[in-house]
């Protein structure tokens, strides 16, 4: 039987906070249809209190943040680059285009043809979040999206060196220092200055991610993602110190995220729980760490793995961690995630900054029928069909046309008969079927 030895806030608190953030996006967003650049202007000066001549970033202005990043920095950018273009190009090879005959002279088939624009979106707040750019520009490229914008907030009054940096040398055709619902807004709805996109990707906080929400269907969206969570499924396999540091590693995330550990063993447990608070008292971001811990941490005893896996499916988590003498049997078993991270030698940061996967993932459930990000999401699925012979399109005519006065569809019969008329050799009356 299921435990909770710590739990989070309610979910009326949740929800209550969710209904705020709803209007405020609403509001903004009716603004910037309405005014176009001049409310874009207006809220960046308002928020990030940033207001430049121009919010895209020109060749001197990428040349000059290039100059102020470290070398040892610009390697690790391309390392880490290397490393999700070289997982994308080997995703994008198992995509393939389709044709095969069904039935004699008939032809059917699909292409996987790329998104033609994109907008993404990186967040740069509380944390300029470089890893970002790799995901989705270099994705995006990957796919062989025409033309790829990129935005991010300012930092400090100013873009922020290594976020250009990482925007330009992962393709960019167009960068912008514009954060928050405006920078969402205008790639999507477009103003005089920035043309609009097909498409928004990218992570961010609570209003870039209702942006997105209620823009979806004007564009199209990379998925539906809320604050960042993380799941540990533990055993004796591991100790107290790695499910503390690997809870709070993601918990800096914000006041808003949660932070989960399942497992069968209560000795773990209390000690993960102990580790959490000797960790809190050193950590550097313990300030929003120990906010998302005390809100939104859990600890959970199961009774078992069987216990454990329906638990966690019922969460479908952001990122799952699994530490276990059986992680083999959860990835088998594991339905619904964002990403997962099998035994103690990796950890959720590998995903996020460097190891190749992308770290834009399904949360607040949404990994029940969802993936992340990824190069197919930057494609669109295409089909096609061609009729060879006269004998296939009488044949097809007169199965389409019985079908059709089935349901009522006179017109729609009739499309089938003049081919059964004019290929089959068959006269068939105006509102009536080819038998």
């Amino acid at each position: 039987m299921i435990r909770h030895l710590k739990s989070g806030r309610s979910r009326a608190a949740q929800a209550e906070e969710n209904a705020r953030v709803k209007h405020t996006v609403e509001q903004i967003l009716a603004d910037i249809e309405a005014r176009g650049d001049t409310a874009v202007r207006e809220l960046s000066l308002k928020f990030d209190r940033y207001e430049p001549d121009s919010f895209r970033l020109g060749e001197k202005d990428i040349e000059r943040a290039l100059s102020r990043v470290a070398k040892r920095d610009l390697d690790d950018i391309r390392f880490a680059q290397a490393q999700v273009r070289n997982f994308a190009e080997r995703q994008r090879a198992t995509i393939l285009d389709l044709e095969v005959e069904t039935l004699p002279g008939v032809v059917l088939g699909h292409r996987n043809l790329p998104v033609a624009s994109v907008g993404c979106y990186v967040p740069g707040g509380k944390y300029p979040m470089v890893a970002s750019a790799h995901m989705s520009i270099v994705t995006a490229r990957v796919a062989g999206v025409d033309r790829i914008v990129a935005s991010a907030p300012p930092h400090e009054g100013a873009p922020h060196p290594a976020i250009v940096a990482a925007m330009h040398l992962a393709g960019a055709d167009e960068i912008y220092c514009l954060g928050g619902v405006q920078a969402v807004a205008a790639m999507a709805i477009g103003t005089d200055s920035i043309a609009p996109v097909d498409m928004i990707v990218g992570p961010g906080n609570a209003f870039v991610a209702e942006a997105k929400r209620q823009l979806f269907g004007r564009v199209g969206i990379d998925l539906f993602a809320g604050p960042t969570e993380t799941l540990l499924i533990a055993d004796d396999m591991v100790d107290g110190e790695i499910c503390a540091t690997d809870l709070l590693g993601q918990a800096e995330h914000g006041p808003t995220s949660p932070a989960i550990l399942l497992t069968t063993s209560e000795r773990l447990a209390r000690a993960t729980i102990d580790e959490v608070a000797r960790l809190l008292a050193i950590l550097p971001t313990a300030g929003v760490a120990r906010m998302a811990w005390e809100n939104c941490g859990e600890v959970i005893l199961c009774e078992d793995h069987d216990e454990m896996l329906a638990k966690a499916n019922d969460l479908a988590f952001e990122h799952v961690q699994v530490m276990t003498d059986r992680d083999e049997w959860y990835l088998q078993n594991l339905r619904s995630y964002g990403a997962l991270f099998l035994g103690p030698r990796t950890n959720v940061a590998f995903g996020d900054k460097v190891i190749g996967t992308n770290h834009t993932l399904p949360t607040q459930r949404a990994g029940r029928y969802t993936g992340g990000l990824w190069v197919g999401k930057f494609l669109k699925t295409h089909s096609y069909q061609r009729v060879l012979t006269d004998e296939a399109s009488a044949t097809m005519g007169a199965y389409c046309s019985r079908l059709c006065m089935l349901e009522g569809f006179v017109g729609h019969a009739e499309q089938a008969n003049v081919r059964v008329r004019r290929y089959g050799g068959r006269n068939v009356p105006y509102g009536t079927s080819a038998n």
